[in-house]
């Protein structure tokens, strides 16, 4: 079974967010320990007095929390260790969806985010179905106020479909979970973090980390959408 860690970033209430974003990894079911164990010895690295910090990026950047106290630079670097742990592995795919405010509203951008991500996931394992490598998915979202929304609509999918046609991989409707019990959905967190810097302030020192490991066919990103106002021109990593 593949399992995809999801987070979001941006506040679909803020008026200054252009931006929402939903992201994260997907990792086969064995692999889920040894990424974690990977988080843990950053964590260790950094702080060793406190192995069980969380790493969420909002926090790690601007000095909040645990990590008020740490030098700015010993913060990015940590930061930079974990994406590149995931920049570097031939373990992990990644999934996204940006949704520019703008071009959804009034929908709800996140609710539309969700089922681009879903999709997309789906897809992915129609793929290896394909290749002869036949695995259910299953997502694992991070708790918010998006969980009976998102449930709802999950099983909805299971049922009726949604814009594109019909699920066919996934094994149940997502799991949510508190984010200080698993270190996957820390790292869902700070890729999400880290789309959300690049299309919201054209930050990319984070995003090159990692981008090369959304799901790619032929060089086509299909793993990350930016779905954007009609016109809007646009040089980013999956609309070129």
């Amino acid at each position: 079974m593949h399992l995809l860690y999801l987070d979001d970033s941006g506040s679909v209430g803020n008026a200054t967010d252009r931006h929402i974003v939903l992201a994260g990894i997907s990792v086969f079911e064995r692999q889920s320990h040894w990424f974690s164990k990977r988080l843990d010895n950053i964590a260790a690295r950094v702080w060793p007095a406190s192995p069980n910090i969380e790493f969420r990026g909002t926090d790690i950047l601007s000095g909040k929390k645990h990590w008020r106290g740490l030098p700015q630079q010993q913060r990015i670097d940590a930061y930079k260790d974990v994406l590149r742990t995931l920049g570097t592995s031939n373990q992990v795919t990644l999934f996204g969806a940006v949704i520019h405010k703008a071009a959804i509203s009034p929908a709800d951008p996140m609710e539309y985010a969700f089922e681009h991500v879903c999709n997309r996931f789906d897809r992915f394992l129609g793929r290896l179905h394909k290749a002869a490598n036949t695995q259910r998915g299953l997502i694992i979202l991070d708790e918010s106020s998006y969980e009976t929304s998102l449930q709802g609509l999950a099983k909805n999918f299971r049922t009726k479909g949604h814009s594109w046609g019909q699920l066919y991989n996934l094994a149940d409707v997502p799991m949510f979970v508190d984010s200080k019990a698993t270190r996957l959905i820390q790292y869902a967190d700070l890729v999400a973090h880290a789309v959300r810097r690049y299309y919201e302030y054209g930050d990319a020192t984070y995003f090159d980390l990692f981008k090369h490991k959304f799901d790619a066919v032929g060089g086509v990103v299909h793993g990350l959408v930016h779905y954007k106002p009609q016109g809007m021109q646009c040089n980013c990593h999956c609309c070129r």
